[in-house]
């Protein structure tokens, strides 16, 4: 209770000082004395030392009016710059969540108002202060080149990033690397700039800085500027965007503090959208390691650095080949305490020793750390993203499969029961869990049966009906304070809906392994209350959400009890909702554009309704005051002045709206009145036309039946010709068909084709040889013609005869070579030659005694015919013997010469009468044609048979 008691007096502490604040913000603007410039100063360091977290989302009117008040002053130039200074340091203590931050960007315009604070008042010494509020206003904010003041605040940027001033480079830097990321028009602006090439050579300069902070700032610059530029071509390209790689991961490991990581992160994201540096990562060889050294990062308690982490992990699985990479560090194997850290669910995730990469992730889903929900919702779509990739293989690793074994009842312990009176901020806390942990385990039901068996063992039909109850409560609570608009994306009830659908979907697909599952999943689909978040799913302007309404339609239509005419009539009214919403927003935005005239006394008098209804309001605020005070102010009655003033200014400028909207529409009236009169006039002469014009239309009309006869025909026609073409197509499937197998067949025939054709060029070339081998023994052959020739001849032409024998030696002796070379290759082969050769030997000693016979009678011819001739021959063959020594043994003269010749001509026809015995049939048919081409051989076969 005490505690209670504090609380409320904190809050009645802060209503008092922030009604103060009004009070003197109205006094100051009224009268700028230095007593009033002296109590608001004094009022805003009273202000500043509240707590004033989450004091602009609380969607309270005081707060707000206290802050456009503030914020006029600031933009004001005649504001004190001590004063201006107080007000920026109270507006950086509100902007201390993301929330506060777009509401004083977006709503309160804040951002041009310091921009014109630097403006005005660039040489004072709170500047770096206005630029930190700057830099933290703009992060992750896109602010437009047609903000006022934002030309002249990039000018100044400029002009000091190009300055020595180290105190102000760092701020300047940072919040221009905030205004150029995903930011076009400013990016072109700055393009455009006749110092960009000087503001370019600076930045690049800046990298060699020793402050990692400035480092990453200045890459940021470049990076939204120079990235699709020649200057980015090189800075980012494959010689230098490794060390690049390495610099961001050193400085996201072992940064200055969160604000840098932030930026090294944002960086790393921005890089990631190039698809060729994505590439680059891909193939950085330390990208494991650093990886695993980002995931240690998850391991402090620190939510801001966490959330990054998880931004960069998301960001790289939306590249497909570091999906994969991210799957192997995240999912390596444990140690043996990782399935041991999954059964027990009380002692902690981490069981004291250094936590894994899988079960970093696992601590922030259930992390009790303040600010840690959006931690969670990101490790759990992290998580999903990286078991698609891991489930969807070939082949599930064992360590993946305990993993999941080990995640499910982490799971399952988010699904906790839900407690309404936490407020709407938890319910919708808790429903964007529920979806994030129902589309988890898509990817593990649509695995293999490990998996769902894991799936199924862990939910129970219990849990999921309890979960779909509370669900419908809250999408059927009364309060209407807690939804929006049905067509709005952050609507209560829009995400109440979708965790209500994606829970029944996961029962659908459960409902044949978890027993009593399918019993409770039709129950619910026949309840009542099912039809406004099935409606609102149909008519979403999400296709998932869509999709998973229809598929639950099509299994809650065959059921007896389903409401399907409430559903329709449902889906109407959104329809019709939304029509209405499209309308009226179309008519604000027109009464917007319309400026307030300045009304005088007699309006606001002749208006009684509405000063009735603002003396009403004014009367319930005195009525909240005195109810909240119980004693009283003294600055009550100025309060409810101001309050006053406030309603009849907006009473005013509404009815001015309201005057204006109906004589704009009186004089359009009068125009449309004044038009429907000529309109008459013209529809009488019109008339006689259209007589004429309607006998036309009878003979039109007849032509028409005639040509719908045609029509008929020729659609008939169509249609055979549509079912000829149908069975055309089918047919040209089918010959397609046909033609792939053909083509399939021509290939490998072509294969074998061309191994055949290397097969027949080898038999070439050894049928090139052994012709070459034929021609040489012919050769040979014609030379021994010659010589039998020759000893025929006179004396004259012994000389001559004798060096054409020299020649004929020195082509036998290199022949000699060759065949002695031949006869070792064909000495495998002469085993089975033996027979045949023993049987030529014996022909060849006959035709030797024959030879001896001839010779004999020759010898003797020749010794009748004259002594001198065989005195000249002798030598002659003595010479010749000689020669022929090397290679015949035992014969002195030229006849058993001459009879040697003919032994080696009836080996070489055993030899080819062998190849002709053994070769191919195109290798028979070459060497009997060359055979019967060589007289030589010719007669000495003759002489063999």
């Amino acid at each position: 209770m005490e505690s209670i008691f504090q609380l409320c007096g904190l809050r009645m502490d802060m209503t008092t000082c922030l009604k103060s604040l009004l009070l003197f913000i109205q006094q100051y603007r009224d009268s700028r004395t230095t007593q009033t410039a002296a109590q608001l100063q004094k009022q805003l360091e009273e202000v500043s030392g509240l707590r004033c977290d989450q004091l602009l989302s609380s969607g309270q009117v005081l707060p707000s009016e206290c802050v456009s008040g503030l914020v006029e002053l600031a933009g004001n130039p005649n504001t004190s710059p001590a004063l201006t200074s107080s007000i920026i340091s109270l507006l950086t203590q509100l902007a201390c969540d993301d929330d506060s931050r777009e509401m004083l960007h977006s709503s309160y315009n804040l951002t041009s108002t310091l921009a014109s604070v630097i403006h005005c008042h660039s040489a004072t010494p709170g500047e770096p202060l206005v630029l930190q509020v700057l830099q933290k206003l703009t992060y992750n904010t896109r602010v437009f080149q047609s903000t006022n003041y934002i030309h002249e605040l990039i000018t100044f940027l400029m002009t000091n990033i190009q300055s020595h001033n180290d105190d102000i480079i760092m701020p300047c830097l940072g919040l221009m690397a905030n205004l150029c990321r995903d930011n076009h028009s400013v990016q072109s602006h700055i393009k455009s700039l006749d110092n960009v090439k000087s503001f370019y050579r600076t930045l690049i300069n800046f990298l060699a800085h020793n402050s990692l902070t400035v480092v990453v700032f200045t890459l940021s610059i470049l990076a939204s500027l120079t990235l699709n530029e020649k200057v980015g071509e090189k800075l980012f390209d494959a010689k230098n965007i490794h060390q690049t790689f390495q610099l961001v991961f050193n400085i996201i490991v072992n940064g200055d503090g969160t604000l840098t990581r932030k930026y090294s992160v944002d960086l790393l994201v921005d890089l990631l959208k190039n698809p060729k540096i994505a590439d680059y990562l891909t193939r950085y060889q330390h990208f494991s390691a650093c990886v695993s050294q980002v995931l240690g990062l998850l391991q402090s308690k620190d939510p801001d650095s966490a959330a990054k982490v998880l931004e960069l992990l998301l960001a790289m699985c939306s590249v497909s080949g570091l999906r994969s990479l991210l799957c192997e560090v995240v999912f390596r194997p444990a140690g043996p305490k990782l399935r041991a850290a999954g059964r027990r669910q009380g002692t902690g995730l981490d069981g004291g020793r250094k936590a894994e990469s899988g079960l970093a992730l696992v601590q922030w889903l259930s992390s009790p750390v303040e600010g840690a929900e959006s931690c969670s919702l990101q490790a759990l779509q992290l998580l999903n993203e990286l078991l698609e990739e891991a489930l969807g293989a070939e082949s599930v690793s064992e360590c993946v499969l305990s993993f999941v074994e080990m995640l499910l009842p982490v799971l399952l312990g988010l699904l906790k029961s839900l407690d309404p009176a936490q407020g709407d901020a938890h319910l919708r806390k808790h429903c964007q869990r529920i979806t994030y942990v129902t589309t988890l385990t898509r990817p593990l039901l649509c695995a293999e049966d490990s998996t769902r068996s894991l799936v199924s063992r862990q939910v129970s039909a219990r849990l999921c009906l309890c979960q779909v109850e509370s669900l419908l409560t809250c999408c059927h609570s009364n309060n209407p304070l807690t939804c929006l608009p049905p067509g709005s994306d952050n609507d209560l009830s829009q995400v109440c809906a979708e965790a209500l659908l994606r829970t029944l979907e996961l029962m659908s697909k459960l409902r044949q392994q978890v027993k009593d599952m399918e019993t409770s999943f039709y129950r619910m689909l026949q309840d009542q209350r099912i039809v406004t978040p099935l409606s609102l799913a149909l008519t979403s302007h999400h296709r998932e959400q869509v999709q998973t309404g229809l598929s639950l339609l099509f299994e809650a239509t065959p059921l007896p009890d389903f409401p399907s005419l409430v559903l329709g009539e449902s889906i109407a009214a959104n329809n019709a909702y939304r029509q209405r919403e499209a309308e009226l927003s179309v008519k604000r935005v027109a009464v917007q554009e319309v400026p307030p005239p300045r009304m005088n006394s007699s309006v606001l008098d002749s208006t009684s309704a509405s000063s009735r209804s603002v003396h009403s309001l004014v009367e319930k605020i005195q009525n909240g005051l005195e109810l909240q005070e119980q004693t009283k102010d003294s600055h009550v009655s100025e309060i409810i002045d101001v309050y006053e003033q406030k309603l009849s200014a907006f009473a005013a400028r509404k009815l001015g709206c309201l005057l204006k909207e109906a004589e704009r529409r009186r004089e359009d009236l009068q125009g449309e009145l004044g038009s429907q009169v000529l309109e008459v006039e013209r529809s009488k002469a019109d008339m006689e036309e259209l007589l004429q014009h309607n006998a036309r239309l009878q003979q039109d009309s007849e032509e028409h039946q005639a040509l719908k006869g045609a029509y008929n025909s020729l659609l008939s026609r169509f249609n055979e010709g549509e079912r000829l073409l149908k069975e055309l197509q089918s047919a040209h499937i089918s010959l397609t068909k046909q033609s792939d197998a053909l083509r399939k067949n021509h290939e490998e025939l072509q294969l074998q084709h061309d191994k055949m054709v290397s097969l027949l060029e080898e038999r070439e070339e050894e049928i090139r040889s052994l012709h070459s081998d034929l021609q040489q023994k012919n050769s040979d052959i014609t030379g021994l013609r010659c010589e039998l020739r020759a000893e025929e001849e006179k004396g004259k032409e012994k000389d001559q005869e004798k060096r054409d024998l020299e020649e004929t030696v020195d082509v036998l002796r290199k022949e000699l070579n060759k065949t002695e070379q031949a006869r070792k290759d064909a000495s495998i082969k002469a085993s089975s030659l033996e027979l045949q050769k023993s049987q030529m030997e014996t022909k060849l000693k006959q035709k030797e005694d024959e030879l001896n016979k001839h010779s004999a009678m020759i010898a003797m011819i020749h010794s009748l015919s004259s002594g001198k001739l065989k005195n000249d021959l002798l030598p002659v063959s003595h010479s010749v013997s000689l020669a022929e020594g090397r290679w015949v043994k035992g014969l002195r003269t030229s006849h058993q010469h001459s009879a040697m010749k003919l032994q080696r001509t009836a080996v070489g026809i055993v030899f080819l009468l062998t190849l002709l015995s053994s070769g191919e049939m195109w290798c028979k048919r070459q060497l009997v044609q060359l055979l019967y081409r060589s007289e030589p051989l010719r007669r000495a076969a003759a002489m063999m048979h």
